[in-house]
C-alpha cells in the first residue's frame, strides 16, 4: 500500500487549507494517509547564527524531513499570507533545506491552495510551482479552491465543477504514486 503525507502550510487551528487537504486525502483509495499538523513540529525561527549555536538543525526539522523521505507522495495545501507562504511553512522549509537541499526527494506532489477570496491562493501556488522543482518536487497537479466559504461546507467541496476538478487532480496524483 502506498503511503502519503498530507498537510497544510498553516499553523491555524481552524485552517481552511487543512480542511481542504483533509478532504482531498479522503478521495484517495488504497493509500495510507498520514495527516500532519505543523503545530506538532514547532521550530525556532531559522537563522544561520542559531544554526551554528545549536550545531545543526532542530529535531523537528529532521523528523518532518524523514516523513517526506519515507512517503510515496505529498498532498500539500498552502495558505497564502500577503501573497506568499505562511511564516510557519517557510520556516520549516528553510530548516529542512539546510539538512537536504532536495527537500522533496522526487516525491509525487499534489499542490493545492484555498482562500476566502476569489483567487484561491493562486499567488502562493505560483511561487511554489516555480520554487519546489528546485527542491526535487515532482508536482503532478495543482488545484486552487476560490471562495472557500461558498464552495466548501460540511467537510467537502459543494461546487460540483470544482469538486470534479479536484477529483481528477487526486486521481492523476494517485496514478503517479
Amino acid at each position: 500500500m502506498k503511503k502519503v503525507i498530507a498537510f497544510a502550510g498553516s499553523n491555524s487551528q481552524n485552517s481552511i487549507n487543512k480542511q481542504l487537504v483533509t478532504y482531498a486525502s479522503s478521495l484517495l483509495e488504497n493509500t495510507e494517509v498520514n495527516l500532519l499538523d505543523l503545530n506538532n513540529f514547532e521550530l525556532p525561527v531559522f537563522g544561520v547564527d542559531l544554526e551554528a549555536e545549536i550545531k545543526g538543525q532542530p529535531d523537528n526539522a529532521h523528523k518532518f524531513l524523514n516523513l517526506i523521505r519515507e512517503s510515496d507522495g505529498i498532498l500539500l495545501s498552502l495558505a497564502e499570507h500577503n501573497g506568499a507562504y505562511t511564516a510557519v511553512f517557510k520556516n520549516l522549509f528553510d530548516w529542512m533545506s539546510r539538512i537536504e537541499g532536495k527537500t522533496f526527494f522526487g516525491k509525487s506532489m499534489l499542490l493545492m491552495a484555498t482562500s476566502p477570496g476569489g483567487r484561491g491562493g493562486q499567488l502562493v501556488l505560483e511561487i511554489a510551482k516555480n520554487r519546489f522543482p528546485y527542491h526535487d518536487a515532482n508536482i503532478i497537479e495543482t488545484f486552487s479552491l476560490p471562495s472557500f466559504g461558498d464552495n466548501f461546507k460540511d467537510g467537502k467541496i459543494v461546487n460540483s465543477e470544482l469538486n470534479e476538478k479536484l477529483s481528477k487532480a487526486v486521481n492523476q496524483f494517485e496514478n503517479q504514486l
